[in-house]
Formats: structure tokens, C-alpha cells, sequence
């Protein structure tokens, strides 16, 4: 049998529960809100310092822009190593069904189904057998705890 390091990865790791889940999305907006703050701030010097609510047109720009800020460091973070800094301290990782990175185009995918789910995306792990989120079906990837290390 032919064992690549993606598929030992894959049998070395079982389905993450909602929990974890919900742990890391905790955790990981500890970095994004200092991030949406300053994006904020800038939107508010760019329109003069008045709101942007006075103004439809920034505020879908300030909306976009937040929402690219926010898909790119989970979308990134995803792709460099399938794992965010919420997701490292608790072992969990998004991987491609076969077990392999995911690609970029499967990850913006599942983020966008994720944003346009909110809550439902992560409630249907409860029903799911391999507990997938909606985002996760969409996309073609799996969310994974990884077995710990063994120690030495």
C-alpha cells in the first residue's frame, strides 16, 4: 500500500466536534478584532470622520473590505497549514476529503457558504455522521482533531 504523509494525517485524526469548533472560532476572534478596528478607523479618516452609515456607498466598502480581511486570514491560514492560530492549541486542522491541503479555491468557497450560513453551517455537524458543517459539504473538506503526539 502506498502511504503518503496526507493520508497517515487523514487516519491520524478523526472528525472534530462542534465544541472544538466553536473553541477555536472563540479564539480566533481574539486577532480579528483589533484588525476590524483598524479598518474601522481608517473607513472613518477616509470619510472625513463622519460615520459611514451617512453614506451607502462606503458602507458596503467598509462591509467588503471587513469581510476580504476576514476571509483572507482564515482562507490563508487554512491553506498554509490548515490550521488558524484558534485552531493549533486544541490540534484541529481543515483538510480536502482525500486528506490533502485544501485547495484556495475549495477554501473561499467554504468560507463564503460559512458567512452565508451563519449558525446552520455548524449545527448541521450535530446531524452530520462525519459531523461536516454545510460549509464543509459545500467545499469537499473535512475539519479534523489530530491525535496527539506521541511523547518520548
Amino acid at each position: 500500500m502506498n502511504d503518503t504523509p496526507e493520508s497517515s494525517a487523514r487516519r491520524a485524526a478523526r472528525p472534530a466536534p462542534l465544541g472544538w469548533r466553536l473553541l477555536a472560532l472563540t479564539y480566533d476572534s481574539l486577532p480579528m478584532i483589533p484588525l476590524l478596528m483598524v479598518t474601522s478607523a481608517v473607513f472613518l479618516w477616509l470619510h472625513g470622520g463622519r460615520t459611514v452609515e451617512t453614506d451607502p456607498v462606503f458602507q458596503w466598502l467598509e462591509t467588503l473590505a471587513m469581510w476580504a480581511l476576514v476571509g483572507s486570514y482564515f482562507v490563508f491560514s487554512w491553506r498554509r497549514g490548515g490550521q488558524t492560530m484558534g485552531m493549533r492549541p486544541w490540534r484541529l486542522q481543515v483538510l480536502a476529503q482525500d486528506g490533502r491541503p485544501a485547495g484556495l479555491a475549495a477554501l473561499w468557497l467554504r468560507y463564503l457558504v460559512a458567512c452565508l450560513t451563519p449558525g446552520l453551517c455548524l449545527a448541521w455537524c450535530l446531524v452530520d455522521r462525519e459531523r461536516r458543517g454545510l460549509h464543509d459539504l459545500a467545499a469537499g473538506t473535512i475539519f479534523v482533531r489530530l491525535e496527539a503526539a506521541a511523547k518520548a
